[in-house]
């Protein structure tokens, strides 16, 4: 479908909306990303929308939402769109150097603050945009949280989040997961690593394909990343410390195995909001 033409009149939010659904018809969530990218545009919220659906867009703002339609047609992710997405209670800027936030990494961070205390210390590997370390700190004042990342432009992204959530008592380190810890230095470790297997089909369809490969996927089986956490994090924390890692939603009984191996105990399960196993939590014998 071509674009509605503007040379004769200024067309309307409506008008907009019902041609970028056509437009994205393929695409299941078509409503949602029209409305999203068109309320980034008109920086309004989707109440604005419904209530006045007859209101005129400027001619440069439809046009800027009609590019943005076009790439989200080709399948950039909406929230590389609009460089932002939210979690928890947050909103956090995102860029293609990040992964974008799932609403299923919000179980992890639940699971985390069950087990907090304050005046713990406390890690988030592979921080990514912050998204994890910055809820945690949203939540608990009391605790030092410390993210890490490999890529200095992840952490770029995590510290301005940061910075903008005024979340200023959060760290940030440039590290391989644990390398740059001492032996029993932290109480808790939390981390959302790379589990998909190198050779999964769905790297290269959807979001995914716009997303850093290397905070996705991880080896032959998507463990090899688990496999470095779980053992450093056995050197790393203290005595009854806790472990919680979110891993693929076949990989629950693998992830069990390597924190036992590492001598992890209280291992247990938890599954996610669509009820697939997602997160695995031990702690360290006192």
């Amino acid at each position: 479908m071509s674009e509605p033409s503007a040379s004769n009149s200024v067309l309307t939010a409506a008008e907009l909306l019902v041609w970028a659904r056509t437009e994205l018809a393929m695409a299941p969530t078509a409503a949602l990303d029209s409305e999203v990218l068109l309320c980034h545009v008109l920086q309004c919220n989707s109440t604005r929308l419904m209530t006045r659906p007859e209101q005129s867009v400027d001619p440069v703002q439809s046009q800027q939402f009609m590019q943005l339609i076009a790439q989200r047609k080709q399948g950039h992710p909406v929230a590389h769109l609009t460089g932002q997405r939210g979690f928890w209670t947050l909103d956090l800027q995102v860029t293609p150097a990040t992964l974008i936030p799932r609403p299923d990494t919000e179980l992890l961070v639940e699971l985390t603050l069950s087990k907090i205390k304050s005046g713990m210390s406390i890690a988030d590997l592979g921080t990514g945009s912050g998204a994890i370390a910055l809820a945690l700190a949203s939540e608990r004042h009391d605790v030092q949280v410390i993210a890490t990342d490999i890529s200095a432009q992840a952490l770029i992204t995590a510290k301005l989040n940061a910075f903008q959530n005024q979340l200023q008592q959060v760290s940030f380190i440039r590290g391989q997961w644990l390398a740059a810890f001492k032996a029993q230095s932290l109480d808790l470790i939390v981390s959302n690593p790379p589990y998909i297997e190198d050779t999964d089909p769905h790297l290269g369809q959807g979001d995914l394909r716009f997303e850093p490969r290397t905070a996705l996927a991880s080896g032959a089986d998507g463990l090899d990343d688990l496999r470095v956490i779980v053992s450093q994090a056995a050197q790393v924390l203290r005595p009854g410390g806790w472990l919680l890692t979110e891993h693929g939603y076949l990989q629950s009984a693998a992830v069990q195995a390597l924190f036992a191996s590492s001598g992890f105990i209280e291992i247990s399960a938890h599954q996610d909001f669509g009820g697939r196993d997602r997160v695995v939590m031990a702690q360290l014998p006192l």
